[in-house]
């Protein structure tokens, strides 16, 4: 079962309970990868290998030749090795140097973006509740089971769900999250707090007060969990946690 610890976010107690842990806001970082396919590289070799010729993939795939990277030969034979992206690196350092120290490291956030997120989030959730009719409970930080990931959730919803609750400043990306609904950057957390807290499905809410007067201030989508993510996502993670050890062991040897 999963461990929760009441404690509010921002707090010295919330920073010390994820210290030495990755976290689900963070788990896109850590999975982070360089050197891969791009989506069209990847629908042609992911052709091939289900047993469609070259030719007829290039143009079921999007192309008018046959692609010629090196990377998707590679891919094709099964020598495609993918590198940790350069924010995945300085996370797994971070990570490191808590588990040595037994502490936070870095920067704390700052005092006036939390308290705008408290305030913005706190009416999410009331008005989440007014609309979904979904009884929201604040519940903390989540420890895994196994104690080596946490989740910061926004709040319980009901038995089974979860709610993310956001506050965007930057209006670029109010403005695409309204038109296309794509929340493919949030999935990792999504998904991780659903893992970690043994939920079902996650509610999406993102609260912008300036649009109320247009009737977009509030603006919710529900994700189902999905075990195939999951599944991916820890085995990624599972990589991640070797950059750590391997960090720790350089440090405790230097």
């Amino acid at each position: 079962m999963s461990n929760f610890i009441q404690c509010e976010q921002g707090t010295p107690a919330w920073l010390q309970a994820r210290a030495g842990i990755p976290t689900a806001s963070e788990f896109a970082t850590a999975c982070s990868t360089v050197g891969g396919l791009d989506e069209k590289q990847q629908k042609f070799v992911d052709l091939v290998l289900s047993g469609i010729p070259e030719k007829d993939a290039v143009p079921m795939a999007g192309y008018k030749a046959m692609p010629t990277s090196s990377a998707v030969q590679l891919a094709l034979v099964g020598e495609l090795k993918l590198m940790p992206s350069e924010a995945a690196e300085r996370y797994a350092a971070v990570k490191a140097i808590e588990i040595i120290s037994g502490a936070p490291y870095g920067e704390p956030p700052k005092a006036w973006m939390l308290e705008r997120g408290h305030v913005i989030e706190e009416e999410a959730r009331r008005l989440y509740q007014a609309q979904t009719g979904e009884l929201v409970t604040e519940a903390g930080i989540c420890i895994s089971d196994c104690g080596r990931y946490g989740y910061s959730t926004d709040g319980l919803a009901g038995e089974r769900g979860l709610i993310e609750a956001k506050a965007p400043v930057c209006p670029v990306k109010i403005f695409y999250i309204l038109r296309t609904q794509d929340l493919s950057e949030y999935m990792h957390q999504m998904q991780g707090g659903m893992w970690i807290a043994e939920k079902d499905w996650c509610d999406f809410i993102m609260r912008v007060p300036d649009l109320d007067a247009c009737g977009k201030g509030l603006f919710i989508k529900r994700f189902y969990r999905n075990d195939i993510f999951i599944s991916k996502m820890q085995k990624d993670l599972a990589r991640f946690w070797e950059m750590v050890n391997a960090n720790v062991a350089a440090l405790k040897a230097a």
